[in-house]
């Protein structure tokens, strides 16, 4: 529990501290950096929410959420004590400055009594519909005028559409500079997606095929075997596209698809992201049943449980539009990519629980093998795996032992957890502590958020407009509806199947 040497004295504010974003997620990964040394030696978690609970009971709250979603589960008595020395609670209410004002005191005296200009990081758990308020409130106490100290955490949704994300946007610009701004995305958080950028940049051999002459089509696959359990009322304002493809698939496309970054830094790399998202090619309204499929899970079984339908669950509409499954072809027009599709898929209800990024090389141009060999039962093809499974796996052909010419799928394995034999740090320990260091690398910019809404727009709109006649059209527990497959077969292709890990025999 050594103290981190480079850090500032921080403050971190948490509003909504009484949710279940920070009671499963922001106050876990804090503690966790806290056990491995990665906070300031003097920091201060100060708890921001409506309730009357006073210091130690919302302490108690923490440590009922570490326990459950900690990697470490319950905290040793030491090490707690410890931490929770350093949790305050304030009751304030987002519409009264007096409350803001009594906010902007608490954190003068702990300077005070520090003896420092600590970092102020005020990250915002709660409904995006609080955003305006809460910054306008900070601003009216004076608490957002620091720019070099100063930083502003919003999770998304940042907006249901284009229209209400500007307004989002610009009222926390308005108040807040660029660079105080952290959009987190806890994908870019991922230990394994961030390695994505270290496999393509580090070494040599594989940028010289990353592009349109050795790749035939990438897929990204992100599957919940879950259906939306508790989140009816709010998934049903926004569906799979703007849940999971608006921001994490294109960002993983963002990272497959960007141009080497001339150094390692915030501006350069999302630079390179919001090239590739200005590169793609935009849908038009009157093709988007080419480029886009849909779906929304009926009855089905899972893994042995039965999942009841979509419009079954708690605060469904029975008649919902909404889909649980959205699946895109993009195409990327430049010289790297043109013409190779991207093929993007999420959903609920799936059959299994998988995160990857599947790259498909080009077949051999000429087949010197006799077809008895087997040379054609399956594409080479390079797959980074973000979850469950952490690592990259290389499928391409061997030939077997023997006197005969027999050629047999294998696969080249790296996994993370062997090769460096230390624990993964959750998403939100990573982007926790780059707010606190100040690096914004694995954040989004507004930009990026911007062209991200504008390429799914024509969806959205044409989906609204078109109520889908075939709903419920995908059973729980397969991989998605019928239209999806079509919308690869039409290219020639299939959705590659997930590598998922091999049970133990």
């Amino acid at each position: 529990m050594k103290a981190a040497t480079n850090l500032n004295d921080t403050l971190f504010v948490l509003f909504g501290a009484s949710g279940d974003l920070a009671w499963r997620l922001v106050v876990p990964a804090l503690f966790d950096l806290f056990i491995d040394g990665h906070l300031p030696s003097r920091f201060q978690l100060l708890a921001v929410d409506r309730s009357d609970k006073n210091d130690a009971e919302i302490a108690l709250h923490f440590h009922q959420g570490i326990t459950e979603n900690s990697r470490r589960g319950e905290p040793a008595p030491e090490a707690w004590q410890t931490f929770a020395a350093m949790i305050r609670h304030i009751k304030l209410n987002v519409t009264s400055n007096e409350d803001f004002q009594r906010l902007a005191d608490m954190l003068a005296e702990t300077e005070q009594q520090w003896a420092s200009q600590a970092v102020r990081i005020f990250y915002l758990a709660t409904p995006s519909a609080l955003f305006e308020p809460i910054a306008t409130g900070l601003s009216t106490a004076g608490l957002s005028q620091d720019r070099s100290r100063v930083r502003l955490v919003v999770e998304k949704p940042l907006g249901n559409d284009i229209e209400s994300f500007h307004k989002i946007n610009d009222a926390l610009c308005r108040i807040f500079e660029e660079r105080q701004l952290f959009r987190i995305d806890h994908f870019l958080g991922k230990e394994t997606v961030q390695n994505i950028l270290a496999m393509r940049f580090a070494n040599p051999i594989f940028e010289p095929i990353w592009n349109r002459h050795y790749v035939d089509h990438v897929v990204i696959t992100v599957a919940e075997t879950l259906g939306v359990e508790k989140r009816g009322s709010s998934y049903e304002q926004s569906g799979a596209l703007r849940d999971m493809v608006q921001n994490h698939l294109l960002q993983l496309l963002c990272l497959v698809a960007m141009e080497p970054p001339v150094v390692y830094d915030a501006d350069d790399v999302r630079g390179k992201k919001v090239d590739v998202l200005h590169a793609v090619r935009p849908i038009p309204k009157d093709a988007v049943d080419q480029f886009a499929a849909r779906g929304q899970y009926g009855e089905g079984w899972i893994q042995g449980e039965k999942l009841a339908a979509y419009r079954e669950e708690l605060n469904v509409d029975p008649h919902s539009n909404t889909e649980t499954y959205a699946a895109l072809k993009l195409y990327v027009d430049n010289w790297r990519w043109q013409d190779v599709p991207f093929y993007l898929r999420t959903g609920k209800g799936m059959s299994n629980k998988v995160s990857e990024i599947s790259i498909r090389f080009r077949d051999v141009p000429h087949h010197a093998f006799p077809a008895s060999a087997g040379l054609n039962s399956q594409p080479t093809r390079l797959i980074i795996q973000i979850y469950p499974e952490q690592g990259i796996v290389l499928k391409f052909m061997a030939k077997e032992p023997g006197a005969q010419l027999r050629l047999r799928p294998v696969d080249m394995r790296f996994s993370y957890k062997e090769a460096f034999q230390t624990e993964t740090p959750a998403a939100y320990e990573t982007l926790l502590r780059d707010v606190m260091i100040n690096d914004a690398t694995l954040f989004m910019r507004a930009d990026q958020v911007e062209a991200a809404w504008k390429l799914v727009m024509p969806v959205l709109e044409v989906w609204a407009d078109n109520p889908a006649a075939d709903f419920p059209n995908y059973a729980a527990g397969s991989w998605g509806p019928e239209s999806a497959d079509l919308l690869v077969a039409s290219d020639g292709n299939s959705w590659l199947t997930p590598t998922l890990a091999k049970k133990p025999t």
